[in-house]
């Protein structure tokens, strides 16, 4: 063909296209994290299984039902809100009512996601603005841990899982229950407390042994323990360029930073930099939360700022704070400033000179 039959073809920017679509980004995201569900599920047992079904289904059919009321078409293909649902249900504790669930898999896909226009619109990421709901409106339960390997996990359920909607949980029960699988497996008793907890509350500060907290072999949210899967999910993500590296980078080198600075100032008070990253929810926020392509910075410079600010409010609320987990909450306010970041790290255009005052 003729270059003077050529067609010209005029379009609006973006010019430059990549292979990669949301549905499959997504749902490499839903891959990564599979490992992360099966341990969760072989630690916990069926009532983890159970609760990670609840949240998936419950996101997935509250976004159709959103989409069918603002007269669109669904968008449960994309992968999205199924990453919501895994998101959130490995974000809780594996005793967590199963209606409790359902409550907050409701409020963080249609309030969070859907009511701002969907995919691509909401200023939060809404698996964890539901596990905030959840965690303001039902504190005590959000709390409430169970110890790794129950005998008998695979047989029951524990008793609290299927609890009644807006019935509270019978927590005797529960612990009743727990006393019984540890006895079945030889232990003689549990503290009921993960390892920041033991650190935050206890007179006398326990810190777990590092191997432990890599494997995740105690106590916790349902899906993040396992520090190892979780790095290898992570790691698959980055390979495959479907996750910006540098925040997740950034948030655990300056929470390494900043709580190794702590504990060299006064290492019987406080924890090494290696417990702060291991322990809690920091590695899985880091990699799977603060990472939400959405809800963060579009500038080089801005996920760098974004990575190093979740990172310091983490070890700021885990230190001083009246809780002893700070991830969801410094996620939360990176997701808040991150416009604002954006706004304030944008290149110069090329070819303008900055204009001098006076």
């Amino acid at each position: 063909m003729s270059t003077e039959a050529r067609p010209l073809i005029i379009g609006s920017s973006p010019h430059i296209r990549v292979r990669q679509s949301v549905p499959d980004i997504m749902f490499h995201v839903c891959l990564a994290l599979v490992p992360v569900v099966v341990f969760s599920v072989w630690t916990f047992g069926i009532s983890a299984l159970l609760l990670i079904m609840t949240t998936v289904i419950a996101c997935v059919a509250t976004e159709h039902v959103s989409c069918r009321i603002a007269g669109k078409a669904t968008t449960i293909g994309d992968w999205s809100v199924t990453v919501t649902g895994l998101i959130l249900g490995l974000t809780l504790p594996p005793a967590t009512p199963l209606w409790m669930a359902v409550l907050g898999s409701i409020f963080g896909v249609a309030i969070t996601k859907s009511l701002f226009g969907g995919l691509g619109y909401n200023c939060f990421n809404p698996a964890l603005v539901g596990r905030a709901f959840l965690q303001i409106a039902f504190p005590i339960t959000l709390t409430t841990w169970t110890p790794p390997n129950l005998v008998g996990r695979f047989a029951s359920v524990l008793p609290s899982t299927l609890t009644m909607p807006f019935m509270r949980s019978d927590g005797e029960a529960l612990q009743a229950y727990v006393q019984r699988a540890l006895e079945a497996g030889g232990v003689d008793g549990w503290s009921g407390a993960t390892p920041l907890s033991l650190w935050k509350f206890s007179e006398t500060p326990q810190f777990e042994e590092l191997p432990r907290l890599f494997m995740g072999s105690i106590a916790g949210s349902a899906g993040e323990t396992a520090t190892w899967l979780i790095i290898l999910g992570g790691a698959y993500l980055i390979v495959r360029n479907m996750m910006n590296w540098r925040i997740p980078v950034g948030m655990l080198l300056s929470a390494f930073l900043l709580s190794g600075a702590f504990w060299l100032s006064d290492k019987s008070a406080y924890p090494s930099p290696m417990f702060m990253l291991f322990s809690g929810g920091l590695m899985f926020g880091a990699v799977f939360m603060a990472s939400d392509m959405v809800a963060s910075p579009m500038t080089t410079s801005g996920v760098w700022i974004y990575g190093f600010f979740i990172g310091i409010v983490t070890v700021v609320i885990r230190i001083f704070g009246a809780l002893p987990e700070g991830v969801m909450f410094a996620i939360l306010l990176g997701n808040a400033v991150s416009p604002l970041i954006t706004s304030a790290t944008q290149p110069r255009t090329y070819g303008l000179v900055r204009q001098k005052n006076g």
